[in-house]
């Protein structure tokens, strides 16, 4: 890719966490698990919970600040905001994007709020490279939202284990046209709806409303009510369609300096979503990549989306995330969508 292309960098990335916190040992008293199971098992040290006053999209929009802190452009220059916050939020049917440019001053933004659950990132970093590549008047725009699914968890609920990771935060990341550094190549994402209905909170929609009966009964928690179905196609399918994720995404980041494209041998650091270490293990083995390559969030907590945030942070943080690596973005959602997305870090190779 020549100078002269239009290209789209990272110019900053912002991360919130709650103060308080579940340790490993509070969710083993609560899930009734051994805490040895809760750590090795499940990847859990501690996760962050929102507080009375972390609300998802207030834990957006400080995320947001936190983004713009490290830059020097001004929140003036944001163009549009993809919002995303989850769908749980302070209100029903609310245009979160809007309230979150405003609060941070992006006066000159439109905005809206998007999800396809955890791989929402991924996907709203390839819908804002390619709105900047196709709309000449789209220069900046700020992906950001915060995240409070832990409230829908229910330890005593082992069918949903999986999820008992899930804690509270929020992140964010400013996108700039032609920036010179940490450059977004290209991203992959897969679906596979036969699954979207096997984890749902049942009783929190026009199918069954969340009457006091239907709270009562624990129906406005998450479950897992195909257990079986969906653990056979998961186990089928998941890594598979991670691994097509990322050599596509690899396949669409065009070539390098030298000429030649991308492949996994390119690949210096794994930002995967955080699932159990079992799995986090067998992504870095399959993309030949060792454990120093990468970070895991157990200190933090599954803050769905916004881990790849937390992941960038905790990169740099250890120093495993390096100018010149080239990074894969691995997430997924539930539903079930699969995601890669590759970043060049640091300053550009052709440059």
């Amino acid at each position: 890719m020549s100078p002269s292309e239009t290209t789209v960098g990272i110019a900053a990335i912002g991360t919130y966490s709650p103060e308080a916190y579940m340790t490993a040992a509070e969710i083993a008293e609560a899930s009734g698990l051994p805490e040895w199971v809760v750590r090795e098992k499940l990847g859990i040290e501690r996760k962050f919970v929102g507080g009375p006053d972390d609300h998802p999209n207030e834990m957006g929009i400080k995320a947001a600040l936190d983004c713009l802190s490290h830059t020097d452009i001004p929140p003036e220059e944001i163009d549009v905001v993809l919002c995303t916050t989850e769908e749980w939020r302070e209100y029903c049917l609310w245009t979160s994007g809007i309230h979150m440019a405003h609060e941070i001053g992006a006066v000159n933004a439109w905005a809206m709020d998007i999800h396809t659950r955890c791989a929402t990132t991924v996907g709203a970093m390839k819908m804002a490279r390619d709105m900047m590549i196709a709309d000449p008047e789209i220069d900046t725009v700020l992906i950001a939202g915060g995240y409070r699914v832990s409230d829908f968890i229910n330890f005593r609920n082992p069918r949903t284990s999986f999820l008992f990771n899930i804690g509270a935060g929020g992140g964010a990341m400013l996108l700039r046209k032609n920036w010179p550094r940490n450059r977004v190549l290209g991203a992959h994402l897969i679906a596979d709806g036969s699954m979207s209905k096997d984890v749902i909170v049942p009783a929190s929609g026009t199918v069954q409303f969340p009457t006091p009966e239907a709270i009562e009964q624990g129906l406005f928690y998450f479950d897992l009510v195909r257990p079986e179905a969906m653990k056979k196609r998961l186990n089928q399918v998941s890594m598979d369609n991670w691994v097509k994720c990322v050599d596509e995404a690899l396949r669409k980041s065009g070539n390098k300096a030298d000429g030649t494209p991308y492949t996994r041998d390119d690949i210096d650091f794994l930002n995967m979503v955080l699932i159990k270490p079992s799995g986090h293990r067998e992504m870095l083995a399959r993309l030949g990549l060792s454990e120093e390559q990468s970070v895991y969030l157990n200190e933090i907590g599954h803050t769905g989306e916004q881990d790849a945030m937390f992941g960038i942070r905790e990169g740099l943080k250890q120093g495993r995330l390096k100018d010149g690596d080239t990074m894969v973005i691995v997430a997924a959602g539930i539903g079930y969508v699969w995601a890669a997305g590759v970043v060049q870090w640091g300053k550009w190779n052709d440059q």
